[in-house]
């Protein structure tokens, strides 16, 4: 997966999570919602994550390809 693929996905994932808060303004979540939301999340996070270790290993005279998807146990403990 190229970067910008990465970045298409994200907008994918993004307007997803924001259709889901937009579906019934005001109302909860069912919990299907709030799972796939958390799951969106997670999805989320790991594809930032790829692209920032892509664009760090461009950066480093690496080759950006060989970046991978970390699991989500890894990235949902990064700082923000």
């Amino acid at each position: 997966m190229d970067d910008a693929e990465i970045v298409r996905r994200i907008s994918e994932l993004v307007d997803e999570e924001h259709g889901l808060e937009v579906a019934h303004p005001g109302a909860p979540l069912t919990p299907e919602q709030v799972e796939r939301r958390q799951a969106i999340e997670v999805a989320l996070d790991q594809c930032w994550d790829l692209l920032r270790q892509r664009r760090a290993r461009r950066d480093a005279g690496q080759d950006p390809d060989q970046a991978t998807v970390r699991p989500a146990e890894v990235v949902e403990r990064f700082q923000q």
